[in-house]
């Protein structure tokens, strides 16, 4: 990595101490052509390997077969990048030595000027063997990394043709790339293990609810890559499929006729219930509102605003013709997507403390029906770019450990299990919880997370 980016200067060294040692300045054209041509066919020869790059070690740490040809073209491309690294390190090193030491590299005839010309040529060459390098490095991640979302690409596609500037992004490709190798290795490791356990076979199906502003549309997951982990792994999943804006009990009401045919199809007497933000209300309304106690047997609530969202104080401070305005294009708009009663207005009200308050007075948990949370909470205000202002605002109302949406003491219901966050210094979003970008954390894996709440529902007998 130090002399290669410099083949066409050490051309021309060789062939200056070949002409001048061993033939006296009368080396024959022919033998100065093979020589020359062996130099650069040698140069190819590694260069393409270079670029090739064959990663054997992108294969599973306990396993001798490979996760994905995926994961290793985008370990090569990572590969690639800290091997640019260092290389341009090394040429760093190599100029200043060559400065301070004033090695003669160059030809004794050759004058200043021819000097000059030369050093730009070898500069050229240099930078134009890393930058290729670096192209291929970058291209590989951005074809083979799923967790990049196709509006970083763009970005990272617009500066990547841009000498110096495309130097920036390259730590974060590098890094993510990382992340999601470790991630997929991970449960690669795991599927192998678990192969035929069926752990997440619980004794009674799972029906999963969303949160509010969303849908259980067919070829846009509101759960992302959790549902078919679960699936692989025995469990049985069906969707709520309640309204995006309806309200606790329209939406309730929809989930009671979803449970009635999920316990008819399947031929049992009760359903496990795993319900995202608002989700969990809909669901607790429906076990004691709706008197479902009997067929429910279990509630697992993820970011559930339990107690309210302080984001709804500073939301019901607006005047309520704007507020109506608003809500009647929500309901415009989801009217179109499916909902049958949107109501933006009255159920995006229900998410406030106060409402929270009385509704958790009149409608307490059932007996008989085993109730666990949990939460998540982002550590600084841009960890998630998404939701950065509601953190923010939350933060300044009090809520200082949030997940941008829900306040950690507001998800605590029920049995509370824990706070989920990241190793990272971004922390885990109310979107994360539900795998929303299909991204991996370090030190966080969502699909994982799921994975070990419902084999403990089966551990548990549900």
């Amino acid at each position: 990595m130090i002399l290669l980016p410099h083949i066409w200067l050490l051309a021309i060294m060789i062939n200056y101490f070949y002409t001048t040692y061993m033939y006296a300045g009368s080396a024959p054209r022919i033998r100065l052509f093979i020589l020359d041509a062996c130099i650069f066919l040698i140069y190819a020869v590694l260069c393409i390997c270079l670029h090739l790059m064959p990663c054997r070690s992108a294969k599973s740490r306990t396993s001798k077969e490979m996760p994905s040809f995926r994961l290793k073209v985008m370990l090569g491309g990572r590969k690639i990048l800290r091997l640019c690294f260092w290389g341009i390190c090394a040429q760093l090193l190599f100029y200043v030595l060559w400065t301070v030491l004033d090695i003669q590299i160059l030809p004794e005839f050759a004058d200043s000027d021819t000097v000059i010309i030369m050093i730009l040529i070898d500069l050229i060459v240099c930078c134009l063997h890393f930058y290729l390098l670096i192209l291929n490095g970058s291209i590989r991640i951005l074809a083979a990394c799923r967790s990049l979302g196709i509006w970083k690409r763009i970005v990272f596609i617009c500066f990547l043709w841009i000498p110096v500037i495309h130097l920036f992004p390259l730590k974060y490709l590098s890094r993510r790339a990382k992340i999601e190798y470790d991630a997929e290795t991970c449960r690669f490791e795991n599927r192998k293990e678990r192969d035929g356990s069926l752990i997440c076979a619980t004794r009674y199906p799972i029906i999963m609810l969303h949160g509010i502003g969303f849908r259980d549309f067919k070829y846009f997951n509101y759960w992302g890559r959790i549902p078919k982990e679960l699936v692989r792994n025995g469990a049985v999943v069906y969707y709520g499929h309640q309204e995006a804006w309806g309200t606790i009990e329209n939406n309730a009401e929809i989930i009671r006729e979803k449970t009635e045919e999920i316990l008819k199809e399947n031929h049992c007497d009760k359903v496990n219930i795993i319900a995202h933000s608002k989700g969990g209300l809909d669901a607790r309304y429906l076990i004691s509102g709706l008197h479902m106690e009997g067929k429910i047997a279990s509630l697992t609530t993820m970011s559930t605003p339990h107690r309210g969202s302080e984001l709804l104080n500073l939301l019901n401070k607006l005047p309520d013709n704007i507020y109506h305005l608003v809500a009647s294009l929500f309901d415009k708009s989801f009217g179109k997507a499916g909902d049958r009663h949107p109501d933006c207005y009255h159920s995006s009200k229900q998410l406030s403390p106060s409402f929270c308050r009385e509704f958790n007075e009149k409608y307490p948990d059932a007996p008989g029906v085993y109730y666990q949370s949990y939460a998540s909470v982002v550590k600084h205000t841009f960890g998630d770019p998404l939701l950065w202002i509601p953190n923010l605002i939350m933060f300044f109302a009090g809520a200082s450990k949030n997940d941008g949406l829900v306040s950690e003491e507001s998800a605590k219901w029920g049995n509370f299990k824990g706070t989920f966050v990241s190793n990272g210094r971004r922390g885990i979003s109310h979107g994360d919880m539900i795998d929303l970008k299909r991204e991996d954390y370090k030190g966080f894996d969502v699909i994982e997370a799921y994975v070990k709440i419902v084999a403990e529902l089966k551990e548990m007998g549900y």
